[in-house]
């Protein structure tokens, strides 16, 4: 196959390029790019002009706002993203709930919510995982009962990311205890200002809020906000997580820091285990970038190519891989974590030890990584 583009995406490259590294304030790409943490403003600001342009939402269907591009634009589009440091659009509304209101929603609820998710006018949160309902998304235990027009919600949803600024919240919900465990669960879009829902943050073990926990307590919900029919979740929730899956592989993302790390490293790169330490990381993730074009020339009508399992497995172990080495980089000086601005420690080394324990979740979200090597077995391998 070719891996070289062509003149033509040559010059869509250089397109988005230029578009990224200009029109995205510095502040907002230097955030990303030192590994600072992104405040609520920075990421609505940056969907923003994203969505101005056109940019926001390229994988919808054209009606809704998408882009009629190829599946080799849209990973370019993706890896220059990642390359200037421009936050990728909220997956939570780009990437999961937008395409399953577009394949599954009424014209009303589309015109009521489409617009506004894209611009990231409305923040959505995602309600899917469940203290016993993680893994094994079926067992998922909330409840919605029919109540006159609304429905009356009750239960709990936990690793609820960024929920701390959500305002709606796509949930599933069980409709139908007495059938089977994937055929009575319902999707229903909340306001998560409504009575008897309570957002409570939990503390990770790098020391920041990121997840939280949602609580409901007999929260009403109107029918129309139902997604689809009554018992259809499993079917959307198998598509969104479709779609979260696709692109996962950060290979912009970890390239930009792999070339961060060496300027970090200096004179350590002297010492010749480092620098047999960085050509591995640099091979290996050159290969990731190969296999990624592969994926990408490979797939079929927007549809992953199951060596997109692959890139989820290698990428977030490449990602997780470097982080270890700026670690190491920073040494006694990551010990400093948070640490106050005015530190003499180097900014990049107090961050340094969060960012590892943060990133020991990329092999578990998007699919776990066994679950990935499941799929590779089965699908690739045909074990």
């Amino acid at each position: 196959m070719r891996l070289e583009l062509s003149a033509e995406d040559q010059a869509f490259r250089e397109e988005m390029r230029g578009f990224f590294t200009t029109e995205v304030p510095q502040e907002i790409r230097s955030t990303v790019l030192e590994g600072r943490e992104l405040s609520r403003d920075q990421i609505v600001t940056s969907q923003r002009i994203l969505n101005a342009a056109g940019l926001a939402v390229p994988h919808w269907p054209v009606d809704d706002g998408g882009r009629d591009w190829t599946d080799l634009q849209r990973h370019i589009w993706h890896e220059e993203m990642q390359q200037a440091g421009v936050p990728a659009p909220l997956a939570f509304n780009a990437s999961m709930i937008g395409p399953v209101l577009a394949q599954f929603a009424t014209p009303e609820m589309k015109r009521r919510f489409l617009p506004a998710t894209a611009n990231l006018d409305i923040w959505w949160s995602q309600g899917f995982s469940e203290p016993d309902a993680g893994s094994d998304l079926a067992g998922l235990r909330t409840t919605a009962v029919r109540d006159g027009e609304d429905w009356v919600v009750n239960g709990q949803k936990t690793w609820t990311t960024l929920g701390q600024y959500g305002d709606w919240i796509f949930t599933l919900v069980r409709t139908d205890p007495e059938a089977k465990k994937q055929s009575g669960i319902s999707m229903l879009l909340i306001d998560m200002t409504s009575p008897g829902l309570e957002v409570r943050p939990i503390e990770l073990i790098d020391g920041g809020h990121e997840v939280n926990e949602v609580w409901f307590t007999d929260v009403r919900v109107p029918g129309e906000n139902l997604v689809g029919e009554v018992n259809q979740g499993w079917t959307m929730a198998k598509f969104l997580l479709g779609n979260e899956r696709v692109g996962v592989a950060p290979v912009g993302a970890v390239k930009r820091a792999l070339a961060r790390a060496k300027q970090l490293a200096g004179a350590q790169l002297d010492d010749p285990l480092t620098r047999a330490r960085v050509a591995e990381l640099e091979n290996q993730l050159l290969a990731l970038e190969l296999t990624a074009l592969r994926v990408v020339a490979n797939s079929a009508d927007g549809a992953p190519h199951p060596a997109s399992s692959v890139l989820k497995l290698r990428g977030t172990e490449l990602q997780q891989a470097v982080s270890e080495l700026i670690l190491d980089l920073a040494g006694p000086a990551s010990l400093g974590a948070r640490g106050a601005e005015d530190s003499d420690l180097p900014g990049w080394a107090r961050r340094s030890a969060p960012t590892y324990l943060n990133l020991r979740k990329a092999s578990i979200y998007g699919g776990s990584n066994e679950i990935q090597r499941q799929i590779i077995a089965r699908t690739i391998l045909g074990l």
